[in-house]
């Protein structure tokens, strides 16, 4: 059974050390650590100066070292469009299953929807995608190969 996509949420990367609350420059060399605990994966950025200083003896699951750059200033209207374009042909009677399928995926990595659910359908999968925003479902066929 694969995990649902909720429960692989792990928060995006920092823009500050966590140890150290020191802010990272555009460049610097920074570990994340990945913790598995009971409420599942918790995501820690430290700078190279908290990751030496680190008790040794508390293991993360997973980590690597990244170089910080700032975040890319999004683009609202490509991300607007495709959101319309997924909505008006989901609304239709007959949606082309292949557009929905990729522009589905493309949402979803935008994490403007999330995959909830699949199921078998009498033309092949169905996968159920949730709106994160509105909690619309839209059930999407898998695009046929």
């Amino acid at each position: 059974m694969n995990p649902l996509p909720s429960e692989w949420a792990i928060r995006h990367r920092a823009d500050a050390c966590a140890v150290t609350q020191r802010r990272f420059v555009p460049g610097e060399y920074f570990y994340t650590l990945l913790f598995h605990d009971a409420d599942g994966y918790r995501r820690e950025d430290l700078s190279e100066e908290a990751w030496f200083n680190r008790n040794q003896n508390i293991q993360p699951f997973s980590f690597w070292k990244s170089r910080y750059e700032p975040q890319r200033t999004p683009e609202p209207l490509i991300r607007e469009n495709a959101e319309q374009l997924f909505c008006h042909l989901m609304a239709s009677n007959d949606p082309p299953a292949n557009a929905c399928y990729v522009l589905a995926v493309m949402l979803e990595r935008k994490r403007l929807l999330k995959q909830v659910k699949t199921e078998q359908g009498p033309k092949g999968r169905v996968l159920i995608y949730e709106h994160n925003a509105t909690g619309d479902v839209f059930p999407t066929r898998q695009r046929a190969n």
